[in-house]
């Protein structure tokens, strides 16, 4: 296994037992760390069982799809920002013909 393997199976351990402590079944646990799918969103779901410690296996849920948008949301900002940059690099630099040798678009 790799370190990230290896951590991402901590992870994932430390998770099904915090959704155990509360109650819940293993199968929940391991539903949520799937969907989840990193150790830093199982850090924040970690955080969620241990401070709230919520009663039904719906709250667990909202706050699994709560973190899945959040990472979705981030995902779409940095894809944008990466095409605005390659959009304003265009604009600056032009597409490399010899009538954009003249520099900038002023």
């Amino acid at each position: 296994m790799t370190g990230n393997q290896i951590e991402w199976s901590r992870k994932k351990d430390e998770l099904v037992a915090a959704v155990k402590s509360l109650g819940f079944p293993r199968e929940l646990g391991e539903q949520i760390a799937k969907q989840l799918g990193s150790p830093k969103a199982m850090d924040r779901m970690l955080a969620y069982l241990y401070n709230v410690k919520p009663r039904t296996a719906e709250l667990i849920v909202d706050e699994m799809l709560a973190i899945c948008s959040d990472i979705d949301t981030w995902h779409n900002k940095k894809a944008a920002e990466e095409a605005n940059a390659k959009y304003n690099e265009l604009l600056y630099y032009g597409l490399g013909t010899d009538d954009d040798m003249e520099g900038p678009i002023r």
